[in-house]
């Protein structure tokens, strides 16, 4: 494969044109800005690939930029969907990275796709308006949508929880300020999601949404308890205010189910194994 891949600069990009130039696979580097429509239209046509994964956009919750959320993850992944369907020869598959943040806090857990969404954020809604906006490039464009359950390892930018807890861990300190403890999450190894991207690149179904997740969720309590034990070093927890979200999601595990069925058993990691390659990249 000729893969196109937007945002390979980013956490997820770097990982996944690893493991794809490890395994044999072209990789070919958008770099032109998602929001200057004509310039991506002409460095896109200037390309040569088979295959597009799109993961450029603002993935931190945080982010204080509302209105940014929406010009790079709704505008300009429409702005690149433009410009591919503009193609004389079209790619073979398209992957839009979205997120499980859509689901917001579900009523069923683990969730399946089939879940309503129930989006608690301005990201989570630029993710679900991107997933709408997408559809109405078929069935001219293979689009495959993928929402992406959390995930960790190495280079990951401390503003997410697992690297600031990881970068506290390594250097000791004394007091680790945090938001709500009772949250509970995925942290999925980031080999294990580059894995899945190339096993939908090959295998995956047009046209389809595919949780990419274990299922397996662990509580911010345990996670500390095992850095705990792990380092040998416990520091003193406070529960910062300013650090807890209004309309927090609490709680988000995906059903694999779908995903395992058509691309086999993923890739598994313990939270221990991910700890350790963070405590020791």
């Amino acid at each position: 494969m000729k893969i196109l891949l937007t945002g390979a600069r980013g956490f997820t990009g770097r990982h996944l044109a690893d493991l794809a130039q490890r395994e044999g696979h072209e990789v070919v580097l958008l770099k032109g800005d998602l929001c200057r429509p004509q310039d991506l239209e002409d460095e896109i046509s200037a390309l040569n690939f088979t295959h597009v994964v799109h993961l450029a956009g603002i993935s931190f919750v945080g982010n204080e930029d509302d209105r940014a959320f929406y010009d790079v993850n709704l505008f300009g992944s429409l702005n690149l969907l433009k410009a591919l369907s503009g193609l004389d020869r079209k790619p073979q598959k398209i992957i839009l990275a979205s997120s499980a943040n859509v689901y917001g806090n579900a009523r069923v857990s683990p969730i399946t796709e089939d879940q309503p969404p129930q989006p608690t954020n301005h990201y989570a809604l630029s993710k679900l308006a991107m997933e709408h906006m997408a559809r109405t490039f078929e069935p001219d464009l293979p689009i495959l949508l993928a929402r992406i359950f959390n995930s960790t390892g190495p280079g990951q930018s401390r503003s997410f929880l697992i690297p600031k807890l990881i970068q506290h861990y390594q250097e000791r300190a004394p007091t680790i300020e945090l938001g709500n403890l009772a949250i509970e999450r995925e942290f999925n190894d980031i080999r294990m999601v580059a894995r899945a991207y190339l096993g939908l690149l090959e295998k995956g179904l047009s046209g389809e949404t595919y949780n990419v997740c274990s299922g397996i969720p662990y509580r911010l309590e345990f996670v500390i308890e095992t850095l705990n034990r792990m380092t040998g070093h416990q520091p003193m927890i406070r529960v910062n205010p300013a650090f807890v979200r209004a309309n927090e999601v609490l709680s988000l595990c995906g059903n694999p189910s779908k995903m395992e069925r058509d691309l086999g058993p993923s890739e598994g990691y313990t939270l221990e194994e991910t700890l350790g390659w963070m405590l020791n990249p």
